[in-house]
């Protein structure tokens, strides 16, 4: 889809949620973050409302300090000039989710202005952050429309983009680093499916250097969806190029179900919504005696995505794909440090290596991270996806799964019944040797595989004759039979080994 004569430029516009205490301009719980994927919620409607961000005549709206300081960490985590004086702005046009009859925002003073964010070796621009306050939430049921104001109010930081972007791919690449920087720095959990973090695409497509006509999209609610409506609309506008038609600029939608995008009206501009310098609200000016300070907020940035997931590759050897995701969730990136640390005690605890725990590490880094890798990011997250539980929920102490890593390293446990362990680790958050004994799961010792290994060859004599006549598939059958017998505690490589030697 993306193959075509016609350059798609691509810019976004991304709304983030922020995880404030409070709403923008009022003391009202910001509680939106807890919302369900589902949008349920305990909250009732409107409940988390007040005079202030229902526009009532007379309220003084004051600014969260907060939620200026978290547009700030944006801003420098993505390159930013951090400006020294901004103000907010009115945003004039009426609608029913919007109760003052106007919002909010900023426009030519924005907080922060002219940086980047850098992807692989291309840097995207980033044309400005600002600050402004959410709309509330309608609902639709019937002919009836309902809405609820608790949203209404709620930090909304906006980040525009420059049109640097070229394809769906690198736009969906683009959100999600966005995303983990977000949620890095913790100003937003930016979950798309609760709202917390909205992408708004504006394309355009031409066979010159000239832009052509933009078009913008909006209702995406996911990565895919981001990267699947660009496709869509680069196809849909070759083809209406190529059938001599004029490309409209127009906002679009996405439908998910039929996954094309479809008109819904004129885009509108600027002077469309007649900004004024907000009078209730003196600019802000960083220049001189501030409570925000620059300083402090620069020496409390944390160690952003980019430079995690380099670290995670240089110094536990992480492949890429696995490094990507880890550093994408810091709770995740947290747990993983945590179980390596445990992971170098345990080594150290059992006995069977030579060295000081660092030494261990080092000599079998390489086996141990692959296995780390496996068990975490394939088969617990896969636990958890079938459970449709999120990785916080989890109740298996770093401690304990690396525990669990050094059980399978040491051949504590085959790697049968470790999928068995693992689930009643999941279950239970009980420590791993306790569960290996109670539920006999440990591997088996020598003599007792020989034994094995002797029963099944008398017990299968017909099989056994035709391995000997040079039909080598009967191993495996034979193989199946030790494991069995022995209930998974066998170490297949182990018994085709001693199954070949009685057998020869």
């Amino acid at each position: 889809m993306e193959n075509t004569s016609y350059k798609p430029t691509i810019g976004m516009e991304i709304h983030v949620e922020l995880k404030t205490k409070s709403k923008m301009f009022c003391s009202c719980p910001n509680e939106t973050w807890k919302l369900s994927s589902t949008g349920n919620h305990d909250i009732e409607p409107n409940a988390n409302t007040c005079e202030v961000c229902l526009g009532h005549p007379g309220t003084l709206p004051v600014p969260n300090e907060e939620a200026i300081k978290a547009v700030i960490k944006a801003g420098l985590a993505l390159n930013c000039q951090i400006a020294t004086k901004s103000k907010f702005d009115r945003k004039q046009y009426f609608y029913p989710d919007l109760p003052k009859g106007y919002q909010i925002s900023q426009y030519d003073q924005p907080l922060c202005e002219h940086g980047h964010l850098e992807l692989g070796d291309k840097k995207i621009g980033i044309t400005r952050i600002h600050l402004e306050e959410d709309t509330g939430k309608l609902t639709h049921a019937g002919e009836d429309s309902l809405v609820d104001y608790n949203r209404a109010g709620v930090p909304l930081m906006e980040m525009v983009s420059e049109p640097d972007i070229t394809s769906g791919s690198e736009a969906k690449e683009f959100c999600q680093e966005l995303q983990a920087i977000f949620r890095e720095l913790e100003i937003s959990d930016a979950d798309m499916e609760k709202g917390q973090m909205r992408c708004e695409v504006n394309i355009s497509i031409s066979k010159t250097e000239e832009y052509g006509t933009k078009v913008e999209i909006k209702n995406l609610n996911s990565f895919r969806a981001v990267e699947r409506a660009i496709n869509y609309e680069i196809q849909r506008q070759t083809k209406a190029l190529e059938a001599g038609e004029k490309i409209i600029q127009e906002t679009r939608g996405w439908n998910e179900n039929e996954q094309v995008t479809f008109a819904q009206r004129v885009k509108e501009g600027s002077a469309d919504y007649r900004y004024f310098p907000e009078p209730d609200i003196p600019p802000l000016d960083f220049s001189q005696s501030s409570s925000i300070d620059m300083e402090k907020i620069k020496d409390e940035m944390p160690e952003l995505p980019t430079e995690k997931r380099q670290r995670f590759i240089t110094q536990y050897g992480f492949a890429l794909a696995d490094a990507k995701i880890i550093s994408a969730t810091p709770i995740l990136a947290d747990y993983v440090e945590n179980v390596i640390s445990e992971l170098k005690r345990w080594l150290d605890d059992t006995g069977e290596f030579e060295g000081t725990a660092e030494e261990i590490w080092q000599t079998h880094q390489s086996k141990l991270i692959r296995l780390v890798s496996g068990w975490l990011l394939n088969k617990l997250v896969g636990l958890l996806t079938a459970r449709k539980m999120i990785f916080e929920e989890h109740q298996i102490s770093a401690e304990n799964f690396a525990e669990f890593i050094t059980m399978l390293f040491t051949a504590k446990v085959p790697a049968r019944n470790a999928n068995v362990l693992l689930e009643r680790m999941l279950e239970t958050g009980g420590d791993p040797s306790n569960i290996l004994a109670d539920e006999d799961l440990g591997a088996a010792g020598a003599d007792e595989i020989d034994k094995i290994v002797e029963s099944v060859i008398n017990k299968n004599s017909e099989q056994v004759e035709e391995y000997k006549a040079g039909k080598e598939v009967v191993l495996k059958f034979l193989v199946g039979q030790v494991m069995k017998e022995s209930k998974g505690k066998a170490d297949p490589g182990q018994a085709e080994e001693l199954l070949k030697q009685k057998i020869s």
